[in-house]
């Protein structure tokens, strides 16, 4: 067995580096740069657990700088040690506890190739067993329960990359046997016993139809799922004897609601809503009865279906500040974790213990935000020019109190997805660096009720790009933006935005930073990934269908790259090679494109990343070079490079002498 490493050894290590030196002094005082690395290095503590016999704590934290497993007593946190020792590439943090208290399962993908693996390793040997095949396979969790302690279902797409097989897992032997061959359906429900209950397939008009399954594994219809409620619409789980389903559900309401259906009389219970917005996610016990739902305003909002959440969310408000997130509890839980999320220092894990009522504080998230001078995150409502109430994000820089200042708009993927509040690395970074920071759940964002979903359909490059030109002028008009120096950020579907930006109302920005970005909605469409296969009817029904004339003309119609001619401000276009959902050539096109235009374009690209940044030093390096690029532009402070390109996969294929410090 590994020798155990002393996180607060390594912790100590971390605030030695020389960056420290670039930390602003304290809080309250004038603002200072603060190291790009504060920001946008991993985390120290991510997704602390119990295990289910509440006797020790894991967690997901740098270990050489990667993110590894670690483990520790409840009754010692500071003896952690790591059960993994990857050197490559991040554990994802989306890891379980086994019933038998002695194992983890944990994913692994390479290089954002996005075919997470699963295996398992024994906290007491540190044996890792593979649980699916090593290459090629996209896999998940399906269920998990205490009855059977050595098992799990999970699924994967080794036979059809479009689809999952459902496979039933000995996570101590990794010995797996086929449960269900699927070949239709794009979600399976299974219950406490293991047993396939239910399942959906979309059909040509993006409606979900669900289906129920009998003994004799013959397949009934149970439901349809209308295509306006597919992202409102969620089922959840059986609870322990089988009998009751939950669900969230829009049908018949614009905001989704937590409901108990009757699987024998298929009535319906209400057990939660929320009159602002959708509830989004529910929380089980080990029994699986409800005890929570959750829907996110500006703010989280817990309502308590069971008084005992109630009561903790009674004792958790006294402890302290911030967004409350039950994390886990132990199976009889007496005992369970949270996270205190904050906007203006690190977010903290915390110990309820439900028997004393006591809470007490087990990790700071980020050690290295200690004592700064960071920005509030204020939420703000902008109205749009039909009339759409869009709620968003403001930071203000210290530089804001003399008057309007540049501005950077962030504008986030999915679309079909929101901005949250809490600690943004982003919007500290860019306010620390003297710009002001909007971000905007425009239509189709997430979690403000189906109609705000459906309000997007078509409107991709449309609408959902007027409800961003409306947020800017928003910022203009209330003296926050200085509108000669207005920048923009985004990636994935923000990055489409962006380009769309660059492209449709060039005189708006001053400058663009594309991050994966969307150039042609035709070629897209038809470079999307196996297993997104199933949900192109959706994608036709709401984007266009490339597969019709009308449909193709109006894609080709709203893609960026048709519209080159008018794009003339500096752009920088960052691109992970591996990147499966927005390959390669979708940003190649565009650059070509504008470099045979002679518009000023930077283009830099990662080897080893996918869609996103998995490894701290490409963050490191791809946020170096946005922000001197951005100041260049905007006029704000800009941190030396230094060597923050150190161990990255950074190449610049273009436009090196555009930005400054890039060149050699």
């Amino acid at each position: 067995m590994p020798a155990p490493i002393d996180r607060r050894v390594l912790l100590r290590r971390a605030a030695s580096l020389p960056f420290a030196n670039l930390i602003a002094p304290a809080r309250g005082e004038a603002s200072a740069l603060i190291a790009r690395r504060v920001f946008f290095d991993n985390p120290d503590y991510i997704n602390v657990r119990l295990s289910p016999d509440g006797t020790q704590l894991s967690y997901v934290a740098p270990l050489d700088g990667v993110n590894n497993l670690w483990v520790a007593p409840l009754s010692d946190p500071k003896a952690a040690r790591p059960v993994t020792r990857v050197t490559d590439r991040n554990i994802s943090a989306g890891y379980r506890w086994a019933h038998t208290n002695r194992h983890v399962v944990f994913f692994r993908e390479r290089d954002g190739d996005e075919n997470w693996r699963a295996a398992s390793v024994d906290i007491t040997d540190g044996k890792i067993v593979p649980l699916t095949p090593e290459t090629g396979v996209k896999a998940f969790l399906q269920e998990s329960d205490r009855r059977f302690p050595e098992e799990m279902l999970l699924r994967h797409n080794q036979r059809d990359k479009r689809y999952f097989d459902m496979y039933r897992v000995n996570i101590v032997t990794g010995a797996s046997a086929l449960v269900y061959e699927n070949h239709d359906y794009i979600a399976l429900i299974t219950d406490s016993t293991f047993q396939l209950r239910l399942a959906s397939r979309l059909i040509a008009d993006g409606s979900a139809e669900v289906f129920e399954r009998g003994p004799d594994g013959s397949w009934a219809p149970f439901m349809t799922v209308p295509i306006a409620e597919t992202d409102t619409t969620q089922l959840l789980d059986f609870n322990e004897d089988g009998k009751t389903l939950y669900l969230i559900d829009s049908r018949g309401r614009d905001k989704a609601a937590l409901f108990a259906l009757d699987m024998a009389t298929r009535q319906t219970t209400l057990l939660a809503a929320d009159d602002d917005a959708d509830i989004v996610r529910a929380m089980f016990d080990e029994n699986r009865r409800p005890l929570a739902a959750l829907a996110i305003t500006d703010r989280m909002r817990w309502h308590a279906v069971d008084q005992s959440v109630a009561n903790d969310l009674a004792d958790l408000s006294r402890y302290g500040a911030g967004d409350i997130n039950f994390v886990s509890n132990s199976d009889d839980r007496r005992l369970g974790t949270v996270h205190f999320e904050r906007d203006t220092e690190s977010g903290e894990f915390a110990l309820l213990d439900r028997k004393t009522r006591e809470v007490r504080k087990l990790f700071t998230q980020r050690h290295t935000l200690d004592g700064l001078a960071l920005r509030k995150l204020e939420p703000v409502v902008i109205p749009s020019r039909d009339g759409l109430r869009l709620n968003g994000y403001l930071t203000r820089p210290v530089e804001a109190a003399a008057g309007a200042v540049p501005l950077v708009l962030v504008i986030h993927g999915g679309p079909y997805y929101r901005d949250t509040w809490g600690f943004s690395p982003v919007h500290q970074w860019l306010a620390n660096r003297g710009y002001a920071v909007l971000a905007v759940n425009y239509r189709g964002s997430t979690g403000f009720g189906k109609a705000f979903i459906t309000a997007a359909d078509h409107e991709w490059g449309g609408k959902m790009h007027d409800d961003l030109i409306d947020a800017v002028d928003w910022a203009v008009a209330q003296g926050i933006a200085d509108p000669k120096r207005v920048g923009f950020f985004g990636g994935s579907y923000g990055g489409y935005s962006a380009l769309v930006a660059a492209t449709k109302t060039p005189d708006v920005f001053a400058c663009i930073v594309d991050l994966f970005g969307i150039s042609n909605l035709v070629t897209f469409m038809a470079t999307i990934p196996p297993y997104w296969g199933p949900w192109i009817s959706v994608w036709k029904n709401r984007l266009g269908d490339p597969g019709t004339e009308t449909g193709r003309a109006f894609l080709v119609e709203r893609s960026p790259l048709t519209h080159i001619e008018r794009a003339v401000k500096p752009i920088l276009i960052a691109q992970g090679m591996r990147d499966v959902r927005v390959v390669a050539a979708e940003s190649e096109q565009m650059v070509n494109a504008l470099r045979q235009r002679g518009v000023p374009v930077t283009y830099i690209t990662f080897a080893d990343e996918g869609h996103g940044f998995v490894r701290p030093e490409n963050r490191l390096a791809f946020y170096g070079v946005t922000e001197a690029f951005l100041a260049k532009h905007l006029g704000g402070n800009c941190q030396p490079i230094g060597n923050d390109f150190t161990g990255s996969s950074l190449k610049v294929e273009t436009g090196a002498e555009l930005v400054p410090g890039l060149r050699g």
